[in-house]
């Protein structure tokens, strides 16, 4: 992981423990994916900073407040905020000339924090089923997909005959992910 981003646990013990140091690397670790929000919704870089502020003063008020559950990822649990604070700000200017369903297709459905965190699941069963996989399952697949590895690619590195065989190895392994994965809770 980036040595600039701290951790969640860190994030909240450094809020419980008024960490400077911690609100500093919050503040450089997820401002970029609100900026991007921000911008790619009808807004500026001025808008991403404000929203950003608001929402970490939010994040502090609930960890200090002891009303804090993390469910999700702190950056997922940002990002809501963010969004959601921005949505707000959108239906705001609506009011003075605009209209928020302009805005709103524009943003992405996924407000929920529910999604994120289904999300997250879904990916921690992917990546943990991979590592059950074994090799050279394991990097086939993510030479294919991941790596942007061709199946002639694969075929020479694995030594196949042909590039129909390393695909139909693939498939085999892909059929064998998938039950890793559906057999996970």
């Amino acid at each position: 992981m980036n040595n600039n981003v701290p951790t969640d646990s860190e994030v909240i013990l450094g809020i419980l423990n008024n960490s400077d140091a911690v609100l500093k690397k919050l503040y450089l670790a997820y401002y970029p994916m609100v900026l991007q929000l921000i911008i790619n919704n009808s807004g500026t870089a001025d808008d991403a900073k404000d929203i950003y502020q608001e929402a970490i003063i939010v994040l502090y008020n609930k960890v200090k407040g002891g009303e804090f559950e993390l469910s999700s990822k702190l950056k997922t649990f940002i990002y809501s905020v963010c969004r959601r604070l921005w949505l707000k700000r959108l239906t705001q200017m609506s009011r003075y000339g605009g209209d928020i369903r302009d805005f709103e297709q524009f943003l992405p459905v996924e407000d929920d924090m529910e999604v994120h965190a289904d999300r997250d699941i879904q990916f921690h069963k992917m990546e943990s089923s991979l590592g059950l996989l074994g090799e050279p399952c394991k990097s086939i697949i993510e030479d294919f997909y991941i790596h942007d590895r061709s199946m002639q690619e694969i075929c020479e590195k694995f030594g196949y005959t042909n590039a129909d065989n390393a695909k139909t190895q693939k498939y085999k392994c892909l059929q064998r992910l998938k039950k890793l994965f559906f057999q996970q809770k």
